[in-house]
């Protein structure tokens, strides 16, 4: 597994991690047995980087994360996130990040995780009511504290990175990024360049799209992919036809249609670090091995020639928890 630096601050992960996110919301049931294998085999693999959050289940992932890793702590970059809460599994997501509230759910992820510190806490997003830089200067007490070893931030919009950044150095920006979804390309890559910052991309495989191994009729009535507009009408018309095209590329390549989705992620640049989440043991080794493959500006230009940023349909913002803007004063 190849190995990657996020941020100036010596973070080190696996190019690819695994996001835990679907073990425990949003894609369905998942069995703990089959999660926990799963983890295993990610490790086993030398997939370093696990991605959770407070709000996954209303912090069941996070208690899930730390029994599969019970005994392994120290191959593991742990990263989880505060932001968004949730007062129980399957409640409406609200926002709260005021400093006493971190501190506590700092100490409260610690617990559920069943360790002394996390290599790596986001802001999962800006809370409207508070500003940013009390958000970060909290965060920046937990480093001095020992709680937490580096700082990131996720979904935000470039006012508040800006604000945020200017209180605390931060390792890792967390956006959805992939071949289908390619905004944060215009403004939060750029920004995280100039300031020397990583860039962790979730949903690298299109919320499972990008594989062409997705059944959209056994989503069950709870799987979040329903009311993503992408998934839908002459959207996923017009998305199948260049999910066609990927296959037809990965064929000539000799990999799966994912794993070519995962190499062109990792092909953005040496600060970019992807983090599919899977509940499937199979599935970890064929996206980890998608590390070794590398593409060249000519292999680039080709895909971008046959999936084109601008040929995507539908906005992810149809569904998503959006970037949010903090309110006037």
């Amino acid at each position: 597994m190849k190995i990657r630096n996020l941020g100036r601050g010596g973070l080190e992960v696996s190019a690819i991690g695994l996001g835990c996110m679907g073990m425990s919301q949003d894609y369905g049931p998942a069995d703990e047995g089959r999660c926990t294998a799963t983890v295993h085999q990610a490790l086993d693999l030398g997939v370093t980087l696990l991605d959770t959050s407070m709000s996954y289940g209303a912090g069941e992932n996070e208690k899930l994360v730390g029994r599969a890793i019970a005994g392994r702590r120290d191959e593991v970059v742990l990263a989880t996130k505060f932001g968004i809460v949730r007062d129980k599994p399957g409640d409406p997501a609200r926002l709260n990040a005021r400093p006493d509230d971190i501190r506590r759910y700092c100490d409260a992820s610690l617990q559920r995780l069943g360790v002394n510190h996390i290599d790596l806490y986001y802001l999962h997003r800006a809370d409207p009511q508070v500003p940013v830089e009390d958000s970060v200067g909290t965060m920046a007490e937990l480093v001095a504290a020992g709680k937490v070893r580096h700082l990131g931030l996720s979904e935000m919009t470039m006012p508040e990175l800006r604000r945020a950044a200017s209180v605390h150095p931060i390792a890792a920006l967390q956006y959805e990024w992939s071949l289908s979804w390619r905004e944060i390309e215009d403004d939060v890559v750029p920004f995280a360049r100039s300031h020397g910052i990583g860039v962790v991309a979730f949903s690298p495989l299109g919320r499972g799209f990008l594989t062409g191994a997705l059944d959209f009729a056994a989503l069950g009535p709870d799987d979040d992919r329903l009311p993503d507009q992408r998934f839908h009408g002459e959207h996923l018309t017009a998305n199948t036809a260049l999910l066609s095209e990927l296959v037809a590329l990965a064929v000539d390549y000799r990999v799966t249609p994912g794993q070519l989705a995962l190499a062109w992620v990792l092909a953005q640049g040496d600060d970019v670090v992807a983090i599919p989440g899977t509940t499937n043991p199979d599935r970890i080794r064929e996206n980890a091995d998608a590390a070794a493959l590398t593409l060249s500006q000519a292999d680039l230009d080709r895909m971008e020639k046959h999936v084109s940023r601008t040929a995507w349909s539908g906005d992810r913002h149809s569904y998503a928890v959006p970037r949010t803007t903090r309110a006037a004063a």
